[in-house]
């Protein structure tokens, strides 16, 4: 069986022009701000950042801001003041990952290094107002008329965000239920539970990979898990098995509020 592969091109600074073109056809995308950096402008890094996470955001299409994040704890314990509001102004942008290379590549303190990244984006999204200005701001932009799976994952996070539940739980085979859930921002996580599709190819029985749980670990807020539900399992017990594991993971308690979403192709 073939492998899904993703997409996920950097942009060179002579094609920031074609940006439009390159998102279209790309399953996500990386913002190198050291390859921008040699040709654009430096008063102008900024905007372009913004505009490229935000087209990003409006598209659904996962976005890794990278280049030298960090790059002074290569050999320094501690960043710059100008590296920590670097890396929080990304996820104030609305990047779904940052990205460490050469800090954790060559650098001394590599686990150091990762750890306060994390606090950072921590404290960052700690001051969006996720179920708000910023679910807003993404249903004024969203196609209309909208898709009905589209339609389907933006009332699923409005409905979650209204009732103050502590989770999304989604079930999908492809994971592109899973991803538009994602696409609205929400406020809470979202576990994306991967439920395998037995195909047929060329007179021959195969089950489906692991590529769209692992694919989804790019996607802001998504917990991909993979369902060890056979042909005959049922949605709730998919559903249970599903919590069981977000419950083993130390992240909620039993009975925690949750909405549940299923995709399409997870229907049985």
């Amino acid at each position: 069986m073939q492998r899904q592969l993703c997409s996920c091109p950097r942009l060179r600074t002579k094609r920031v022009a074609n940006f439009d073109d390159i998102l279209a056809n790309s399953d996500a995308f990386m913002v190198a701000k050291g390859d921008l950096g040699m040709e654009i402008p430096i008063e102008k890094i900024f905007y372009a950042q913004k505009a490229m996470i935000f087209k990003c955001n409006i598209q659904g299409k996962p976005v890794v801001t990278a280049t030298q994040m960090l790059e002074s704890m290569i050999k320094s314990p501690r960043p710059t003041r100008a590296e920590a509001t670097d890396v929080a102004n990304a996820v104030l942008d609305g990047t779904d990952c940052v990205m460490l290379s050469g800090e954790t590549a060559a650098g001394a303190y590599p686990e150091l290094e990762v750890q306060t990244m994390a606090k950072i984006c921590i404290e960052a999204k700690s001051y969006l107002d996720y179920g708000g200005a910023v679910f807003k701001g993404i249903m004024a932009k969203a196609p209309v008329p909208m898709s009905p799976l589209e339609s389907l994952a933006s009332s699923a996070v409005r409905t979650a965000n209204s009732s103050r539940a502590t989770l999304i739980l989604v079930l999908t085979r492809g994971g592109s239920t899973a991803r538009l859930v994602a696409k609205y921002r929400t406020s809470m996580p979202i576990l994306s539970v991967v439920v395998p599709e037995l195909k047929t190819e060329d007179f021959d029985w195969c089950c489906s990979d692991e590529s769209p749980a692992r694919q989804s670990l790019i996607f802001r807020g998504l917990i991909p898990a993979l369902s060890a539900g056979s042909a005959k399992a049922s949605h709730s017990e998919a559903t249970e098995e599903a919590l069981e594991f977000y419950i083993s993971r130390g992240s909620a308690s039993p009975g925690i509020p949750s909405w549940h979403c299923t995709g399409p192709g997870a229907r049985r």
